[in-house]
């Protein structure tokens, strides 16, 4: 694949989260979810529903209508946990997602994925470099220099 059919595959398939959250500031918590579901053509309707849904299971009901820089980092990330949700995505790819956060919000988010796991049945890849939250999770692969050596 390559082009446009890999970028609607990756936004129909894979939910992405990074350790930096990449909200866009101009846009609030809800519209910020909300983008990757317009970008798959779903009715906007059913994308505005389900963001709000997702962000009340993360527990910011009360925080739509914010814009990033009034949130917390913890609700931040947690608004782009909800943004790869938006599209019921196969595989959910997390890079660092906790690398920007303390520890306690850090483990609050790895049982936080623990449970969403479970709820809707996703599958999560998360790459981190914290052996602590590492063994919160199933199965663990650990690599060195590019290659997988356990």
């Amino acid at each position: 694949m390559a082009g446009d059919a890999l970028a609607d595959f990756r936004n129909r398939h894979i939910g992405f989260i990074f350790q930096f959250h990449h909200l866009l500031p101009e846009f609030s918590a809800l519209e910020n979810v909300c983008i990757p579901g317009f970008i798959a053509g779903t009715r906007k309707s059913e994308v505005r529903d389900r963001a709000a849904y997702l962000l009340e299971t993360l527990g910011l009901s009360s925080r739509l209508d914010h814009r990033p820089t009034q949130l917390s980092g913890g609700e931040q990330q947690r608004v782009a946990v909800a943004r790869a949700l938006i599209n019921k995505p196969d595989v959910v790819m997390a890079d660092e997602p906790t690398g920007n956060l303390d520890s306690h919000n850090a483990r609050e988010l790895h049982q936080l994925f623990l449970q969403l796991r479970d709820q809707f049945g996703q599958t999560f890849i998360i790459v981190t470099h914290n052996e602590e939250l590492a063994t919160l999770s199933d199965r663990q692969l650990v690599m060195k220099d590019g290659k997988i050596v356990s």
